[in-house]
């Protein structure tokens, strides 16, 4: 077998053992303690740590914040040159180290424990000095169990790094869970995401209004609605009455007019006389990606939909490149 691969898989092995160690030995007391530390807590989550654990630390962070728990990543050197500052009493921490020794870290824990911060430590060693300060702080030990790294020389974190990963998560997914975190809340949270753009953009962030509707009485001629149409390069207009919606004019309905009549005078033919009645609309508010549902399952397939208020009154126009420029149903 190539040397890679057998170093990949051993890799592999190792760190899944950290992680099936971790998990057969989770004491369940202190990882329900530590839910209900920071599901209780009217502050932040503040995570942090040191090297390869800080790096882990900050994803952490991330995915508590996008997961409905309030945090963000504190690196302990900056803690220690003043932004121990941005703690405050109603905060939670979580510190990650494997020994439970790291320099860095333990120089900044007597000013957090001055603060009446919690700790809850992530760490290989139950009796080290982070372990004793957790205690001390009220707060929780949760050990990860790694009996070696990955690194032939058993230096370079991997599987231990690996092991706290995956408790972070537990801890992110099982809060996101107990607040009922739903997927309209994570899409808020992420507006330039796809799932953000879907459950959040309306048909009314997208649409054209205002000048840029393109719209015609009824009694307008021929050459007018083709000025309109030319101009707003939508394809259609629509067309009003009394200020309410009765037709639409598509560039398909000017087509087939004209292959249909050998003598048109541009003057005397009126918006009425081509409209089709009864054009497609949606509701001010309706999500962009319920619009272009309502488009594609149509048939036959329109382009655009017109936007009416909650008077009925027409608000806009929508066309289904918008919603697709916009990333939405792709």
């Amino acid at each position: 077998m190539n040397s890679f691969i057998q170093s990949a898989l051993k890799t592999f092995e190792i760190e899944e053992r950290a992680i099936q160690s971790t998990l057969e030995k989770l004491d369940y007391n202190a990882f329900e303690s530590a839910c209900n530390l920071i599901l209780n807590s009217s502050g932040r989550v503040i995570v942090t740590g040191v090297g390869k654990s800080g790096h882990i630390a900050n994803k952490i962070a991330s995915t508590l914040a996008s997961t409905g728990t309030p945090a963000f990543f504190l690196h302990p050197s900056e803690a220690a040159h003043g932004d121990v500052g941005m703690v405050q009493r109603d905060d939670v921490l979580i510190v990650l180290s494997k020994s439970g020794v790291s320099d860095e870290v333990l120089i900044v824990l007597p000013s957090l424990r001055a603060i009446g911060v919690p700790i809850i430590a992530i760490t290989c060693e139950s009796e080290s000095k982070l372990a004793i300060a957790s205690r001390e702080s009220n707060g929780v030990v949760l050990l990860i169990h790694c009996d070696e790294e990955a690194c032939p020389h058993d230096l370079a974190p991997t599987a231990s790094t690996t092991a706290m990963l995956v408790l972070g998560d537990a801890l992110a997914i099982a809060l996101l869970e107990a607040r009922k975190f739903t997927s309209l809340d994570f899409a808020r949270l992420h507006p330039a995401g796809a799932l953000g753009r879907k459950l959040t953009f309306s048909v009314n962030d997208l649409m054209a209004s205002g000048e840029g509707l393109p719209c015609v009485p009824e009694t307008a001629t021929l050459n007018e609605v083709m000025i309109e149409m030319s101009r707003k390069r939508f394809g259609a207009t629509a067309v009003e009455k009394d200020n309410r919606l009765v037709g639409i004019i598509t560039d398909g309905d000017l087509r087939r007019y004209f292959e249909s009549h050998t003598k048109i005078d541009m003057q005397s033919v009126k918006a009425k006389d081509i409209m089709s009645r009864n054009p497609r609309t949606v509701v001010s508010g309706t999500l962009a990606i319920d619009a272009l549902h309502a488009m594609e399952d149509t048939l036959p397939k329109v382009m655009q939909l017109f936007v009416l208020d909650a008077n009925s009154s027409l608000e806009g126009i929508v066309h289904i490149h918008d919603i697709v420029k916009a990333g939405i149903g792709a």
